[in-house]
């Protein structure tokens, strides 16, 4: 186990000590503001270290005010990828259009944000790390609700004693299936998977993605830099029950794929060569987490987590970044049922509208049929190169409140 930040003995805020399960996006969010309104918070994170690069990420409409409010904005718009162009393929590898990215994406040219996942979470980190605990390489083991704080169990064998946990752990967390219960009760599979990793830019790709795309699969490469040598690639399928057994191994996912692709051309073989030599395959379904609460005693949820919107949507950072501002400021002076319960009520119609964006992501970008292919590619050869003037206003549709920080 690694540890960074202050020492428990740093700081005393008694009956204010909390844990944050996650170092991703949504935990050291909710971290930086909890500090703000003064309880003493440590993060715990599995991984041994920040996980750098990743595929790009958005942060649009309301998160742009949160990323702003915590002072990191200026590094995130000096870290913007700003893609050109997306250029959309036939099963031929024919050009159909190309288009201004945030024409199909539903973001403002100027004002949203795309940027690399690590250079999130580093900002995010850099933000928080001398205010808070962080223990890397490590994770919960059990959680006792039982008593009048969250007794916690760690993996490398610590126990503490918390007022709050609070599960930032992502799509297949862990705190929610042990405090909640299995996945599946609340998992809504979305009828597609993916396969992502990185290969190498052998296709004098400049920051633009090109996707080629046939009846229920698509073939994207994302050439995120200028000079970056590698590009992100993403095998996307429709499928209509989850293939369970390929989730927990990889061999088995790179078998899957290969065959669902097998026949298909434009760069599809080069592709799927090197899926097969990449070590940083990641493969998952596509789905969102639909929770009827987020909160049970002095556990709660946020980020995908509780409230998973699918990348078809574009804005699981977003609401990552917004509920963890709404959750600390919620309970700020209130206890923490009276501020799960504020949470909840500020938070939930802003997911909600988030979530149902995703019948517009895969519509566009995914057809599953000969005929929905051809009506989405008559469109966007009708598009053309021109923008949208607004985003979604679903991105926008919560105004922040303005919480008062204890500092």
């Amino acid at each position: 186990m690694s540890r960074t930040g202050p020492s428990r003995g740093a700081r005393t805020a008694p009956g204010r000590e909390v844990l944050v399960s996650g170092a991703g996006i949504a935990g050291p969010a909710l971290a930086f503001w909890l500090n703000r309104h003064g309880f003493a918070v440590t993060v715990v994170e599995r991984a041994g270290t920040l996980r750098g690069g990743g595929y790009p990420v958005d942060v649009r409409g309301t998160a742009l005010e949160v990323v702003r409010r915590m002072g990191i904005l200026p590094r995130l718009r000096d870290a913007h990828i700003d893609l050109r162009r997306l250029t959309f393929l036939d099963g031929d590898g024919g050009e159909v259009a190309s288009v201004a990215p945030h024409a199909v994406t539903g973001g403002v040219a100027g004002r949203d944000l795309e940027v690399r996942r690590g250079d999130l979470t580093d900002a995010l980190h850099a933000a928080v790390r001398d205010d808070v605990e962080f223990l890397f390489d490590d994770s919960i083991d059990t959680l006792d609700r039982s008593g009048h704080g969250v007794d916690v169990v760690f993996r490398g064998g610590g126990r503490r004693t918390f007022d709050m946990v609070f599960g930032a752990d992502g799509l297949h967390s862990r705190t929610r299936e042990s405090v909640f219960g299995p996945e599946e009760q609340f998992h809504r599979y979305l009828g597609y998977c993916f396969a992502g990793f990185t290969m190498r830019n052998t296709f004098g790709l400049l920051r633009e993605t090109v996707m080629w795309s046939a009846p229920g699969r698509a073939a994207t490469l994302y050439a995120v830099g200028d000079d970056n040598d590698e590009v992100h690639a993403f095998l996307n399928f429709a499928r209509p029950e989850p293939p369970f057994d390929a989730f927990r191994d990889p061999e088995a996912q790179r078998d899957l794929v290969t065959a669902v692709f097998a026949d298909a051309g434009w760069e599809v073989p080069g592709m799927l060569a090197a899926m097969r030599d990449a070590d940083d395959l990641f493969f998952d379904g596509v789905g969102q987490i639909r929770m009827p609460r987020w909160s049970r005693g002095r556990v709660a949820l946020v980020g995908d987590a509780a409230y998973a919107p699918s990348f078809l949507t574009g804005q699981g950072s977003s609401l990552a970044l917004v509920g963890a501002y709404m959750l600390a400021g919620s309970l700020a002076g209130r206890d923490h049922a009276a501020g799960f319960a504020a949470y909840e009520h500020g938070t939930r119609e802003f997911v909600v509208l988030n979530q149902d964006q995703v019948g517009e992501g895969d519509a566009m970008l995914f057809p599953t049929t000969a005929g929905a292919l051809e009506q989405r590619n008559d469109m966007l050869r009708n598009l053309g190169a021109t923008p949208f003037a607004e985003g979604r206003p679903a991105h926008s549709a919560l105004t922040l409140p303005e919480f008062t920080p204890m500092t």
